[in-house]
């Protein structure tokens, strides 16, 4: 539909309220600000909806979270027969809007016949994903824009294994989606629904965290020396503050501070603009209360507690902000190690990392005798991929991440969970400061066996419907003008997953391999309006590496900003 049209239908429609239609006349003299609100309809990308919350079909708002979940609900009352009788669970963070959301998203798919169970009140991303397949649900939403600023919200779909939906069933629910060409023909909600609607007491958080606190594998070492550990802990304002605090008192953690201004939910993040524990800026309150306090280190988990980030404070008292790269090599090495020395290393042990991590903790892995595999950028994919695993028997799971600072041991869910997460980092500090090491020395010393691994990731932002365009001009044009060459090493292998390669779904991902075994790697994010660049190096010699990495990001950033 053209977008002026479907402007106007907004305006003239009974359907939609004053408040809306108030909204858009506000914008009727601002052509690009219509045709970006109206220009299509906000999409399903990585297992979901995400944008800013506006009036518009391109935009989050109660009309697109009604429309997308009556079209979710047709497609699994369609395609399974149980589904009214089994259900969705629905859970929310705490922005703007995401407890209208789900309401309104419970209220729809109830009005379809199905059952709904939701919240009293915000609950963590995992903790949704559990209770999907604790309640033995058909499917889950979560209503969360996880990390991104304070004006965007977002729908996350999850399916009974307790994993975001993949790409396949996503088309198939948009498909049910575009079907809908009349908002008139979605069910209203009358008081003969709310029968369908179950609201879920504080016993599912027991038995959440319960699930959680399994994952600790070394509890006599905690018992002698969790005590001596001192935490500092940021919810940045989200949903990780009570699950988190939790468990690292359970663990017995001798003191945990939590930030001030960052502890309670707030949909404005105390002023955060990205609330990303990726992002240095983020972590800036809760570093100035690890000097002060003189703790041990620092964690900071995202909004919907799916992301964790740490920094640490050195024996020389300066602080080292640690990559999701070098965490998830840390944990690799402490876990594998701690099951070796526990005697719980299953059979067929396996680490899955996606394709744009660093070899950092995939070498340490295949080094202690466990098998690696690559999966696509997206936790949907370790999640098929343990899932299948656990149907057959094969392979044994232990351990899966991200360069993105997602991590996941443990069954007690099948999405990246801050909430284990932060307690195995918890716990791996514990060990390492009972043996006179912090984490920064324990880094050096797999750097010292394994050499040193450099990465760096880039995120140029481009919104609106002119940046999407200049997003995809340019993979085009880099596609089509392969880099053969990165000053003097020669590009030994490029992946293009566009092209559904080694048996991976099909992806707009290019990765060129230099004949040093350096990397790069260019990839459209599925979740916000940016292109993201990866590269990694290793030698022995850390300023080799880091030289590498230099070159290859000058490469790569004077290549981009040639095209217009």
């Amino acid at each position: 539909m053209n977008y002026k049209k479907a402007y106007n239908q907004w305006l003239e429609s009974d359907y939609y309220d004053k408040e809306t239609k108030d909204e858009l006349l506000s914008i009727k003299d601002d052509e690009k600000e219509i045709e970006d609100r109206f220009y299509k309809d906000l999409e399903f990308g990585t297992a979901g909806l995400r944008g800013v919350i506006e009036a518009g079909r391109n935009r989050m708002n109660k009309y697109t979270i009604r429309k997308t979940s009556f079209g979710l609900a047709n497609y699994f009352i369609n395609n399974f027969s149980d589904a009214k009788e089994r259900g969705i669970v629905i859970a929310h963070d705490n922005r703007n809007m995401s407890r209208e959301f789900c309401i309104e998203a419970a209220r729809t798919i109830a009005s379809t016949g199905m059952k709904v169970y939701y919240f009293e009140d915000l609950r963590t991303t995992p903790m949704l994903s559990f209770s999907v397949r604790e309640l033995k649900c058909i499917g889950g939403i979560v209503i969360t824009a996880s990390h991104n600023p304070p004006e965007y919200n977002g729908y996350k779909v999850y399916g009974e294994n307790g994993s975001q939906i993949m790409p396949e069933i996503a088309k198939s629910i948009l498909m049910e989606v575009d079907k809908i060409k009349d908002m008139y023909t979605i069910p209203e909600f009358k008081k003969e629904f709310e029968s369908n609607m179950i609201l879920l007491d504080k016993d599912m958080d027991e038995k959440f965290i319960k699930a959680v606190e399994k994952n600790s594998i070394r509890k006599d070492m905690l018992e002698k020396h969790a005590k001596d550990l001192n935490i500092v802990y940021s919810p940045l304002c989200g949903t990780g503050r009570i699950p988190v605090s939790r468990v690292l008192k359970d663990i017995g953690v001798g003191k945990l501070i939590i930030v001030k201004e960052e502890e309670m939910p707030d949909p404005n993040f105390a002023g955060i603009n990205k609330p990303n524990p990726e992002e240095a800026t983020a972590l800036n309150r809760g570093i100035k209360v690890l000097i002060e306090k003189e703790a041990d280190l620092l964690v900071a988990t995202d909004p919907d507690c799916d992301r964790v980030g740490v920094a640490i404070r050195d024996k020389n008292n300066q602080i080292i902000l640690l990559t999701g790269n070098q965490i998830g090599g840390l944990l690799t090495e402490y876990i594998i190690k701690s099951l070796v020395d526990c005697n719980k290393l299953p059979e067929n042990p396996l680490l899955i990392k996606t394709i744009v991590t660093s070899e950092f903790g995939a070498d340490i892995a295949k080094s202690m005798n466990v098998d690696v595999e690559n999966i696509l950028t997206g936790f949907k994919f370790l999640g098929e991929k343990v899932t299948n695993y656990e149907k057959n028997g094969k392979k044994n799971f232990i351990f899966g991440y991200e360069e993105s600072y997602g991590y996941l041991l443990g069954s007690q869910c099948k999405d990246k969970d801050a909430v284990v997460s932060t307690m195995m980092i918890a716990e791996m500090a514990t060990y390492y400061k009972s043996q006179s090491m912090d984490l920064n020395d324990a880094l050096e010393s797999l750097y010292k066996k394994y050499g040193y691994y450099r990465e760096k990731t880039t995120s140029i932002f481009l919104e609106g419907k002119d940046g999407s365009q200049k997003i995809n001009r340019i993979m085009d044009i880099i596609r089509n003008n392969p880099i053969t060459n990165i000053g003097e090493y020669s590009v030994e292998e490029i992946l293009d997953f566009q092209n559904g390669i080694d048996g991976f779904p099909k992806s707009n991902v290019l990765k060129y391999i230099l004949d040093d075994n350096s990397w790069l790697a260019l990839r459209p994010s599925g979740t916000e309006p940016k292109i993201k660049i990866y590269i990694g190096t290793h030698n022995q010699e850390d300023r080799v590496a880091l030289d590498k990495l230099d070159l290859i990001d000058n490469f790569i950033s004077e290549l981009i900003n040639k095209i217009d």
